[in-house]
């Protein structure tokens, strides 16, 4: 089996799992969502950082199909769930905003990194992270006003966008919208 794709169905049981432990509340999250997003980081990794991380998301650095790396694993599996044909949209948006100061930047491991100067416009480099997932103004404010500092370093935005038909249909009369907003 390809080391991304069983990776990722470990992460995803792992986490349920913590997710549901309460099970007087329901939880719907992405788990290829999230762990595609932390494998970004997870490339620019060093040391025990590395090393926790490559544990959390049941990976290690060579995974991937093919021989490539992780995050062409993660590539590769995006892919194969949003093939045309399919009867649902997956859509998913994961980017990294770093502090232009920082070295990391340098490491050439991390993928789509967009310098910012968290330093001298803090309050610009808010609005850089909710243009870029706005896109059809599904999420029209991602970060609110002093989310960021001086003192940011690194921004991981992960945004998914699911469209679909249920297999039971909700009761619209049980569905209440403010709910929906401080979910976000």
């Amino acid at each position: 089996m390809d080391p991304v794709l069983e990776g990722s169905g470990t992460f995803a049981l792992n986490l349920l799992k913590m997710l549901g432990e309460d099970s007087s509340k329901n939880v719907f999250f992405s788990p290829i969502s999230i762990s595609s997003a932390l494998a970004m980081v997870f490339m620019g990794a060093k040391g025990s950082t590395a090393v926790q991380m490559a544990q959390v998301l049941s990976l290690n650095k060579s995974s991937s199909s093919g021989g490539g790396d992780v995050h062409q694993g993660f590539q590769s599996l995006l892919t194969e769930v949003n093939k045309t044909g399919t009867q649902y949209l997956l859509r998913t948006a994961n980017r990294l905003f770093g502090e232009k100061s920082c070295d990391f930047l340098s490491s050439g491991q991390i993928h789509s990194v967009i310098e910012c100067d968290f330093r001298a416009y803090v309050y610009v480099c808010v609005l850089l992270p909710s243009g870029f997932v706005e896109e059809g103004n599904k999420i029209p404010e991602l970060l609110s006003a002093g989310s960021l500092s001086a003192n940011t370093n690194l921004v991981l935005v992960n945004a998914i966008y699911f469209k679909g038909n249920w297999d039971q249909q909700f009761d619209k009369k049980l569905i209440r919208r403010d709910h929906l907003k401080s979910a976000r």
